[in-house]
């Protein structure tokens, strides 16, 4: 179990683990010496967490999140009073009780062999840690500006939001820079891409681990359970959305496979054509949405090849009259326009075969090189083969092949082949 948690990690992922640990270890412990303030308290938020752990889920671009765990850990982090009461507990008590609560609602997910991501589970830990060492020495003061003779909750609810922000900063570059290593992509692109995906979420946690922290106010501990039904059924709505983009790409991915399986290109072509592609798009700094439609659009390349009457040998259209080859690939386009939702992936599809004159878009100059480098190579991993089939593209650079698109393809292919099978 132990090495299926921590199986393809890599350096940055286990520092942060690794920080994370002494944080937790260090909240616990002087949590365990001094004793909990308002247990009471504590074990409320502390449930909520663990809760919202159990029902994590992972969202487009496998991001794994807890939404409603991080607003009870943030809305623990900005308590204030409890029905009037001030309320003293330290940054360190705020870090073990995320830690316990996060501990705890990952215990199920074990038990049933899912092993919890512990990156995510770090960062979400280090994200409170930063916020509750900011704001709770200052808990104190900013109740004070609350009570009479000013009664005005407007410094607290300032420095509630710069400090949020500033940490959901934090908490990007963080993502960011682990993701620019995981997918082997530009430190800009990927925060680009974590503001974009991310950070919208991120928004909604934090305006309500505000508002449930300002409830606890005059609602006493009732306000966790108020808060608790409408963050349920927002997770759920996140949740259908997540298990319906992953089953659009899993009927995709399907799909793809129907010329394999009539025999009408190699088996595996359009899957390492995919890879390729994304891995292309990276190195060339394309976003996540434009991603996700290179991934359709590679999938789906060679689906009109159904067509043919007769099939093309291993179904390699880059040795086929380029006429026909464009036809082949009309009618995938029309094939994907008739699902009434991916007009975009048919277009890309469509102008797959268009050369360098016809200016067509990114994504389909990317597939035209991936596949032709695919039906040259297909599944071997030779080097000598891999550099005879770049070189043959290169003969077709500023013409039929985009410039760019194979000299990122070249850097692809020279740093993937000795680890992976594309």
């Amino acid at each position: 179990m132990a090495n299926r948690v921590f199986q393809g990690l890599d350096s940055g992922q286990l520092l942060l683990i690794a920080a994370a640990g002494l944080v937790a270890v260090a909240g616990v412990a002087h949590t365990a010496a001094v004793g909990l303030v308002r247990p009471d308290i504590a074990v409320g938020f502390g449930a909520l967490i663990a809760i919202g752990e159990l029902a994590r889920l992972t969202m487009p671009g496998n991001r794994e999140v807890a939404p409603i765990g991080a607003a009870a850990a943030l809305g623990y982090t900005l308590l204030l009073d409890l029905s009037n009461v001030p309320l003293d507990h330290t940054a360190l008590q705020v870090v073990a009780v995320i830690a316990v609560g996060m501990i705890a609602g990952a215990l199920p997910h074990l038990a049933v062999g899912r092993p919890p991501r512990l990156d995510a589970m770090a960062r979400r830990l280090l994200t409170g840690a930063l916020l509750a060492f900011a704001f709770r020495p200052l808990a104190g003061t900013l109740y004070t500006l609350t009570q009479e003779p000013t009664e005005t909750w407007w410094p607290a609810l300032i420095v509630m939001v710069v400090l949020i922000a500033l940490t959901l900063l934090a908490d990007v570059l963080i993502a960011a820079m682990l993701r620019a290593e995981q997918v082997r992509t530009a430190f800009k692109v990927a925060i680009r891409d974590e503001l974009r995906m991310a950070f919208p979420l991120g928004a909604a946690v934090a305006a309500s681990g505000v508002l449930l922290a300002l409830a606890c106010h005059s609602m006493d501990l009732v306000a966790l359970l108020v808060f608790a039904a409408p963050l349920l059924v927002t997770q759920v709505a996140f949740r259908k959305y997540a298990g319906i983009r992953a089953t659009y790409l899993q009927t995709v991915r399907a799909l793809s496979r129907v010329t394999e399986v009539g025999g009408y290109v190699e088996p595996g072509h359009s899957r390492r054509v995919s890879r390729l592609s994304v891995a292309i798009g990276r190195e060339l700094g394309m976003a996540e949405p434009e991603l996700l439609e290179l991934e359709y659009a590679a999938l789906m390349h060679d689906i009109g090849q159904l067509s043919l009457r007769d099939p093309i040998p291993g179904g390699a259209t880059v040795l086929t009259d380029p006429e026909q080859a464009r036809r082949i690939a009309e009618l995938g386009a029309e094939v994907i326009r008739q699902t009434g939702v991916l007009d975009r992936v048919a277009d890309l599809v469509r102008r797959q075969c268009d050369s360098m004159a016809e200016d067509p878009p990114l994504s389909s100059r990317i597939i035209k090189a991936a596949n032709a480098y695919d039906d040259l190579v297909g599944g071997s991993t030779d080097r000598d083969r891999a550099g005879a089939a770049l070189e043959r593209l290169r003969l077709g650079m500023g013409g039929e092949y985009d410039p760019a698109v194979i000299e990122a393809m070249a850097r692809v292919v020279d740093r993937l082949a000795p680890v992976h099978r594309l």
